[in-house]
C-alpha cells in the first residue's frame, strides 16, 4: 500500500489507485498522513475535518469515519487507535512526504560533503515526487492554512537549493526554462528572480537578465508598493558591470533522472547448482556494450526443469552490470487462457520506466516505438519469462545497445536465433551432486546423513528433475523415514515413467504422480476436479461446489493439498494451481472421471457462482438481477453479504473467476449459466465502467440464448448490450439492441423489464437531442407501470420523466417528479438509482437558483457513489459539481472537480463525458480570464461531440464558444459560430435550442 499526498490524495493498493471519494474521509486520512507515525488527537482531527464547525456527536462520527476508512484501505492495522487519538503507521518507501523529506536531507548531507552532482540528483528525485498542490482535493481550510502552506514553503526551499547546486555545476542554460516557470508561478519570490538573472547572464543573455530585473521591479511596485530587496539589487548591479564573480563554473555532466525499475522476483534461498550454465548465460548477457548489438539469450527446456528459477538467479547475479534497472514479466505462454498480449506487456514496462499512464498510447506500434525510445541510452536487463513464441518476444526487444534480454520458454524459439541472433541455451535435469544438494537443503542434513542410500535413490527416481525433487521433499516433510517413501515409489515401475525422452508433459506427469498418489482418495478427487475451475484462483466455497463437498471437508482437503504443494494459498482464503499442476489435474480428471461426473461438477460450480453473484448484485442494488436464478442441485453455503461493502469485495475478488465461468458455460454448459451470470454481473460491470468485460459477457450470454431459443434471456442480453453501447456513446448500436429488447419484452407481456427497456431506449434518443421520441417512449413506460401496478416501475418512470422535464425547462415539475422517484428508490433500497436521482435533483435545483440545496444533493450523491465503489456516473457528477461551484463563485474548486472528472472520463473511455468536461473546463478557465485555454477546451469538446454525433450538445457548445468570442469583441467569429449552431439544430428535434441560437444571432448582429 502506497500513500501520496504531494498532489491530489492517492492511495495505491497492489498497483491500483483505491478511490477515497468521501470528502471527510480524505480529510481524515490527510491529517493522519501529515503526522505519519505520530498520534493525532481526536480534538485536532475533529477541528480539521469540520473546519471548526463541530457537529453534535462529532467524536462518534469520527469513529465511524475511521472504521469506513479502514474498510476502504483493506488493512485495519494501518490506522491504529491510541489513548487520545489515532495514528497511521507507514514507512518512507510508502509515503511520498516521508520519502521527500529523506531525499532532501540526504541531498543536503551530500552537498555538505562536496558531492554536488549526487546532491543535484537527490534534490531532483525529491522534487519529482510532487504532482501539484499538496492535498488539493482535501476540503479543509484549517489544514491548508496551517499545514499545506508549510509544505509548499518547504518545497520552494528544496527547489531553491537544487537550482543553486545546478548553477554551481554550470547547468545555467538548462535551468532557464524551469526558472521562467517558477518565477511565473511564484512572482514575489525574489530568490528565484535572482537565480534567473544569474542563469541568463551566464548564458550570454545580459539584456534578458536586466529585463527580468525590470519586470520584477515593476511587479513588486504595482502589486505590493515596494522595490526589490538588497540581494536582488546587488545582482542587478553585478550584471550591469559584468562582475567576474558571476562567471560560470565548468559545466558538470548531468546524472540520469529517469525511473530505474527493479522488478525481478526474489531469488530462491535454496537455489543450488547450475554453476556452469549460470556462468555461460551471465557472460553472454554482459558481453554487450554501448557499441554492440543487444545480447539476447533464450533459455529452453522441459517443464519442471527450473528455467524460471535459473533465469531469476542469473538476473540477480548480473543486476549490478545494468544500472538502468531490471524489467520482468511472465508472458504466460503456457498458462491457462491466452498468453499475455503485447499491449499488456508493453504497458507494464512503460509504467515501470516512468511513463505516466495517461501518456501511454493505445496503438501497439506506437507503444513499441515509445518503449524503444525510453530504453535508448539505458543499460537495462529485460527478463521475459514463459514465452510462447518468437512473435510474443520480438516487440519487447530493446533497439539500443547497452541492454540485454533473457527469455525462458518450453520452446527453443529458433526464430529468434535465426533473425535476431539469439544465443540459445538448453537446460536439462540436475546432475546427481546438485540433486543431492537440493534434497539436503530441503530435508535437512540430519535426514540425509541418516539414510544416504535412500536419498540417492530418491534423486534417481525423480530423474533429478527439480520440480519432482521439490514435490517429493514436500511429501516427506511429515513422513518418518526416506526409505519407506522410496519403497512405495518403486512400485509400478515409476522409474521408467520418470525417464521420458522428448515428452515434456510425461516428465511433468511423472513428477506430479509422486505427490498425487500419496494422497487419500478424497483429496485426490478434489485435486483433479479443481482442474475444472476455469478462473485464475478459487475459494473454499468454489472448491466445495465443484466437488459437492461440505465447507469444512473442503477446507480440510485444501489444507492437505497445500501441505503437499499441489495447491498454493496466495492470500487468506484464496488458492490457485500452478499452470503445470492445473494441466496435470485436468489430465487426471479425463482419466479418472466419467463424462457425467464432469458435467455435474461444472454445473454445480456454475450454479454456485450464479447464486453468489445474484446475491451480491441484489445486495448492491435490489432488483438488478432480471433473470431467475435456478435452484442448486447440491448443498453448499453461498456467501452471505451483510452489506454492500462485503458484496462489492466479493465481486471484486471473484471478478476474473466469474468472467471465466461465463466463458466456460458457453463451451461446456450449462448454457443457462452463460446468460444467468452475465445478467447477474451486468450492474456490477456497468457501475464500475468495465464496459469491455460487460459487453463480452453479454455477447456470450446472447449467443447461448440464441442457441437455446430462450427469448427472455435474449431480450435481457440485448438490453444489457444496448445500455453498455449507450455508455460509450455508440448510439446506433444502443438503439438497435434496445429496440429488439423492447419488441421481445412486448411479446412476453408487460413487466418491469419492459419498463426499464423503454426508458433506456428513450434515454438514448434524449441524449441525441430527440426529446420528442424520448417523451413517447417514457409515456409508453408510464402506461406499462400503471397497468401492472409496479412500485419499481413507478419510481423508474418518475425519475425518467423528471429528467425529461428538466431538459424541457419545466423545472418545478422536474423537481417534484425526482423527489418522488428518490423516495421510491429509497423505499426499494436501490442505492445506485438513488445516486442518479440525487444528481439530477441537484441539477434541477441549480436551474431553479437554489444553489445550496443543489450542492447538498450532489455531495450526497458523490458520497453514495464513493461508498458503493461505483464508477458509473462519477465523471458526470464531478462535472456537474464543477459547474455548480462555478455558479457559487468557487472557481478553484470548480477547476479541481472538472479536472478530476476529465481524468476519470478518459480512464473509463466514455467519450461524451470527456466532451462534457472539456466544455465545463472551457467555461471555468474563461472565468479566470484565460481566453486561449478556454477556446482550446471548447474546441476539444466540439471535436468529440461531432465524432459521436451528439448534435444538441454540439450546438450548445458552439453557442457558449460564440459568447466567449463576443466577450472578446470578436463579433465576426461569434456570428459564424452561432450560425454553425443553427445549422446543427434540427427544428423538429431541438426547438428550444434553435430558438436560443436564433436569439443569440439577433443580439450578435445588433451589437
Amino acid at each position: 500500500m502506497e500513500f501520496r499526498i504531494l498532489g491530489p490524495l492517492e492511495v495505491v493498493v497492489d498497483g491500483q489507485v483505491a478511490p477515497i471519494g468521501a470528502a471527510k474521509h480524505r480529510t481524515l486520512l490527510a491529517c493522519l498522513l501529515l503526522r505519519a507515525n505520530r498520534v493525532v488527537s481526536v480534538d485536532e482531527l475533529v477541528d480539521r475535518i469540520w473546519d471548526g464547525d463541530t457537529p453534535h456527536r462529532s467524536k462518534a462520527t469520527l469513529q465511524t469515519y475511521v472504521m469506513r476508512l479502514r474498510q476502504v484501505l483493506g488493512d485495519p492495522s494501518v490506522i491504529r487507535t491510541a489513548a487520545d487519538g489515532y495514528l497511521i503507521t507507514v514507512d518512507a518507501d510508502h509515503l511520498d512526504l516521508l520519502r521527500f523529506t529523506e531525499l532532501a536531507a540526504a541531498a543536503q548531507a551530500t552537498l555538505s560533503s562536496g558531492d554536488l552532482p549526487t546532491a543535484a540528483e537527490l534534490y531532483g528525485q525529491a522534487l519529482a515526487l510532487w504532482r501539484g498542490q499538496p492535498l488539493v482535493d482535501v476540503p479543509s481550510d484549517v489544514l491548508h492554512r496551517e499545514e499545506i502552506q508549510r509544505l509548499v514553503e518547504y518545497r520552494l526551499e528544496v527547489l531553491e537549493r537544487r537550482i543553486e547546486v545546478e548553477l554551481s555545476l554550470g547547468r545555467h542554460t538548462d535551468l532557464i526554462p524551469l526558472l521562467r516557470v517558477v518565477t511565473g508561478e511564484h512572482p514575489f519570490q525574489e530568490r528565484f528572480w535572482g537565480q534567473l538573472m544569474l542563469a541568463l547572464h551566464r548564458s550570454g543573455r545580459q539584456v534578458e537578465a536586466l529585463e527580468a530585473f525590470r519586470q520584477v521591479s515593476r511587479l513588486l511596485g504595482e502589486e505590493l508598493g515596494v522595490g526589490p530587496g538588497e540581494q536582488l539589487r546587488a545582482m542587478h548591479q553585478a550584471v550591469l558591470r559584468d562582475d567576474p564573480g558571476l562567471a560560470p563554473p565548468e559545466r558538470a555532466p548531468r546524472p540520469p533522472t529517469r525511473a530505474v525499475p527493479s522488478e525481478l522476483p526474489a531469488d530462491l534461498v535454496d537455489f543450488v547448482g547450475r554453476r556452469e550454465v549460470s556462468d555461460r548465460i551471465a557472460q553472454r548477457l554482459v558481453a554487450g556494450d554501448k557499441n554492440t548489438a543487444v545480447p539476447l539469450v533464450t533459455l529452453s527446456g522441459p517443464p519442471g526443469v527450473g528455467k524460471t528459477a535459473l533465469a531469476i538467479h542469473v538476473a540477480h547475479g548480473v543486476s549490478s552490470r545494468f544500472p538502468g534497472g531490471q524489467l520482468y514479466v511472465n508472458l504466460r505462454g503456457y498458462a491457462p487462457g491466452p498468453p499475455m498480449s503485447t499491449v499488456d506487456a508493453l504497458t507494464r514496462f512503460l509504467k515501470a520506466l516512468g511513463v505516466p499512464p495517461s501518456q501511454i498510447p493505445l496503438d501497439v506500434e506506437e507503444q513499441i516505438t515509445l518503449y524503444r525510445s525510453c530504453m535508448a541510452g539505458r543499460q537495462v536487463l529485460v527478463v521475459l519469462d514463459n514465452a510462447a513464441a518468437a512473435e510474443q518476444v520480438r516487440p519487447l526487444l530493446p533497439g539500443s545497445p547497452g541492454c540485454a534480454v533473457l527469455v525462458t520458454s518450453r520452446d527453443t524459439l529458433l526464430g529468434l536465433t535465426a533473425l535476431q541472433g539469439a544465443r540459445p541455451v538448453g537446460l536439462d535435469a540436475l546432475v546427481p551432486e546438485e540433486a543431492h544438494q537440493l534434497l539436503t537443503e530441503m530435508l535437512g542434513a540430519r535426514a540425509v546423513l541418516a539414510e544416504p542410500d535412500a536419498v540417492k535413490e530418491l534423486a534417481q527416481l525423480c530423474a533429478n528433475l527439480p520440480l519432482a525433487l521439490r514435490i517429493a521433499a514436500a511429501n516427506l516433510a511429515n513422513r518418518p523415514g526416506v526409505a519407506n517413501y522410496v519403497a512405495r515409489l518403486r512400485e509400478g515401475s515409476r522409474l521408467d515413467a520418470l525417464v521420458v525422452d522428448d515428452d515434456d508433459e510425461a516428465a511433468v506427469t511423472a513428477a506430479f504422480d509422486l505427490s498425487y498418489h500419496a494422497l487419500k482418495p478424497a483429496a485426490r478427487q478434489l485435486f483433479r476436479l479443481l482442474g475444472l475451475i476455469p478462473g485464475p484462483d478459487f475459494t473454499v466455497e468454489a472448491a466445495a461446489a465443484v466437488a459437492s463437498l461440505r465447507l469444512d471437508e473442503s477446507q480440510r482437503l485444501l489444507d492437505r493439498l497445500a501441505a503437499a504443494n499441489l495447491v498454493q494459498q496466495h492470500s487468506p482464503g484464496r488458492y490457485h494451481l500452478h499452470d503445470l499442476l492445473r494441466l496435470y489435474a485436468e489430465q487426471r480428471t479425463n482419466v479418472e472421471e466419467n463424462p457425467g461426473s464432469k458435467v455435474i461438477a461444472r454445473s454445480n460450480l456454475a450454479a454456485y457462482y450464479h447464486h453468489a453473484s445474484a446475491a451480491a448484485s441484489n445486495t448492491l442494488s435490489p432488483g438488478s438481477v432480471r433473470l431467475p436464478v435456478p435452484g442448486a442441485g447440491f448443498v453448499v453455503t453461498t456467501p452471505r453479504f451483510a452489506d454492500h461493502f462485503e458484496a462489492l469485495a466479493w465481486l471484486d475478488g471473484e471478478r476474473a473467476n466469474l468472467i471465466a465461468a461465463v466463458a466456460q458455460a458457453e463451451e461446456a454448459g450449462p448454457l443457462t449459466a452463460a446468460w444467468g451470470l452475465a445478467d447477474a454481473l451486468h450492474r456490477y460491470f456497468r457501475s464500475h465502467r468495465a464496459n469491455d468485460e460487460g459487453v463480452r459477457m453479454a455477447r456470450i450470454g446472447l449467443t447461448a440464448a440464441l442457441r437455446s431459443g430462450e427469448r427472455r434471456a435474449e431480450a435481457v442480453m440485448r438490453q444489457a448490450l444496448g445500455v453498455l453501447a449507450w455508455d460509450v456513446s455508440d448510439y446506433g448500436e444502443a438503439v438497435d439492441q434496445l429496440s429488439l429488447a423492447v419488441a421481445y419484452y412486448r411479446e412476453m407481456g408487460p413487466d418491469e423489464a419492459l419498463i426499464e427497456a423503454l426508458t433506456d431506449l428513450g434515454g438514448v434518443h434524449g441524449e441525441r437531442g430527440d426529446l420528442a421520441t424520448t417523451a413517447e417512449y417514457f409515456q409508453q413506460a408510464v402506461k406499462v407501470a400503471e397497468a401492472i401496478g409496479s412500485p419499481v416501475g413507478r419510481a423508474i418512470t418518475q425519475f425518467k420523466l423528471g429528467t425529461l422535464k428538466q431538459a424541457l425547462g419545466e423545472l418545478e415539475e422536474s423537481a417534484a417528479l425526482l423527489e418522488n422517484a428518490l423516495a421510491g428508490y429509497r423505499a426499494l433500497g436501490r442505492r445506485y438509482d438513488q445516486a442518479s436521482c440525487l444528481t439530477n435533483l441537484g441539477l434541477t435545483y441549480r436551474e431553479l437558483g437554489q444553489l445550496d440545496k443543489a450542492l447538498a444533493y450532489m455531495q450526497e450523491a458523490l458520497d453514495l457513489r464513493t461508498e458503493l465503489g461505483s464508477s458509473d456516473g462519477r465523471s458526470s457528477l464531478l462535472d456537474n459539481l464543477a459547474t455548480l461551484c462555478l455558479d457559487i463563485g468557487d472557481v478553484a474548486q470548480a477547476e479541481d472537480y472538472a479536472t478530476t472528472a476529465l481524468v476519470h472520463a478518459r480512464e473509463t473511455g466514455v467519450r461524451r463525458l470527456e466532451a462534457h468536461t472539456q466544455r465545463s473546463l472551457g467555461s471555468i478557465v474563461a472565468r479566470r480570464g484565460d481566453f486561449e485555454s478556454a477556446v482550446r477546451h471548447y474546441e476539444q469538446s466540439l471535436a468529440v461531440f461531432r465524432e459521436i454525433d451528439s448534435r444538441a450538445l454540439e450546438a450548445g457548445t458552439l453557442l457558449e464558444l460564440a459568447e466567449l468570442y463576443r466577450g472578446q469583441g470578436e463579433q465576426g467569429r461569434a456570428i459564424e459560430l452561432i450560425r454553425r449552431a443553427i445549422a446543427v439544430c434540427e427544428p423538429a428535434e431541438h426547438p428550444m435550442l434553435l430558438a436560443q441560437a436564433q436569439e443569440a444571432l439577433r443580439l450578435a448582429l445588433n451589437d
